[in-house]
């Protein structure tokens, strides 16, 4: 019975994972690229390096928005944001020969250094790993449920798994990978010893991507997590017959306001409002770690300087905690660079286990198949050499 159940959690680990063993590989090994995808574009795109060679002061987002304008004196920013301090700054911006256009500025001697228009490595990387590259259609995506799905395969394994592994805490004290018997038996103890010491990343993967399904499926039934920022009543915008006004507190005073209220806020992200019922919109990072970029935000009315609203990590809800901690801890991001090599290093381990685990499969599937023409070789031998003495008897009676 002990056999039986064993075989059970055995074959139903396999099952787990091997039907969609592909995507499962996919999500893993583009996530893991994800992961350093900042870095590698350091590596590769000169332009995307913040040079500081005389050691200046880092000057403002809205400070970078403005050299745009004066660069695009037609243009109409949208957005800008930071990465790593190693990085440039990124202002995203239309004009009338640019769609879409990305300005790589670097913020400490304020050179535009690239436009691009076009995708980005990072964004390329996060998008293929996030929904496969399927399309958004009414705010919807199947590839990005096919990923989130990905977590619950992940976490089936995991289970099935340590159900399969007897004493699997031995790996942790007597690591074992055997070299020198065959394939089959590397295989079996790279997958294991992979697996072992990959429990917490898998557990920490598995959550997150739960939650990332979780989330989903709130967004698509129009439970909302973050509200809305308050519309401008009409009564606030002046009326002017000259032409459109000018608003009365530009971006750099909403980043001054919004530092009055927070000292140390750091500006990571930011909108200037769209239209005149728009508000400014900043969001920044503050001293908790496990928060994301955007856990602090600050909306600031453009016409009369006042706060429209504000979200501190203190003040969040349960649902609101797990948006903003959930991509720090799912990329690595909670330590700068030392946890995303961490991650990365996780990444390639859970990567391997499941190709270890295809190869495993398919050698057993190969094997079985061969045994079994084997067999039916074995048969057709055994039937021919009864019939052939029976022939010869017929033969010998007929003479």
């Amino acid at each position: 019975m002990a056999k039986l159940n064993n075989r059970f959690w055995f074959q139903l680990h396999g099952w787990i994972s091997l039907p969609v063993w592909v995507v499962f590989c996919l999500v893993c090994l583009t996530g893991t690229i994800a992961v350093v995808s900042h870095e590698l574009t350091w590596l590769t795109n000169p332009n995307a390096r913040a040079v500081n060679p005389d050691n200046l002061p880092e000057k403002t987002m809205p400070e970078l928005v403005a050299v745009v304008e004066q660069a695009y004196p037609t243009a109409k920013v949208t957005t800008a944001l930071n990465f790593e301090p190693y990085l440039v700054n990124a202002v995203i911006f239309t004009d009338h020969d640019k769609p879409y256009a990305v300005a790589y500025i670097n913020q400490y001697t304020g050179e535009i250094q690239e436009i691009n228009q076009g995708q980005t490595f990072i964004n390329f990387m996060r998008s293929l790993h996030a929904w496969l590259l399927f399309p958004w259609q009414n705010s919807y995506s199947l590839g990005y449920y096919l990923v989130c799905l990905m977590a619950v395969v992940m976490l089936g394994a995991l289970l099935t798994g340590l159900v399969v592994y007897k004493n699997f805490w031995r790996s942790f004290t007597q690591p074992k990978v055997r070299f020198h018997q065959g394939r089959k038996t590397l295989y079996a103890d790279l997958h294991r010893l992979a697996g072992v010491w990959s429990i917490w990343f898998l557990v920490l993967m598995s959550i997150t991507g739960i939650w990332y399904l979780v989330q989903a499926i709130l967004w698509h039934t129009d439970v909302e997590i973050d509200p809305h920022e308050p519309m401008i009543a009409i009564e606030q915008v002046p009326m002017s017959s000259a032409g459109a006004p000018s608003p009365n507190y530009s971006l750099a005073d909403a980043l001054a306001i919004a530092k009055q209220r927070f000292p140390d806020f750091e500006t990571t992200y930011i909108l200037p409002a769209e239209h005149n019922r728009d508000n400014h919109k900043l969001y920044g990072s503050g001293d908790f770690i496990f928060f994301d970029k955007y856990s602090y935000s600050v909306i600031v009315n453009q016409w009369t300087g006042d706060i429209e609203q504000v979200r501190t990590p203190e003040q969040m809800t349960g649902i609101q905690t797990l948006a903003h901690i959930a991509h720090p801890l799912h990329y690595g991001t909670i330590g700068g660079i030392w946890t995303k090599v961490i991650w990365f290093v996780f990444g390639v381990l859970l990567t391997g286990m499941s190709i270890t685990g295809f190869l495993m499969w398919g050698k057993r599937t190969f094997d079985g198949a061969r045994q079994v023409a084997k067999s039916k070789e074995n048969i057709q031998s055994d039937q021919l050499i009864d019939v052939l003495p029976a022939n010869k008897e017929a033969i010998d009676g007929s003479r």
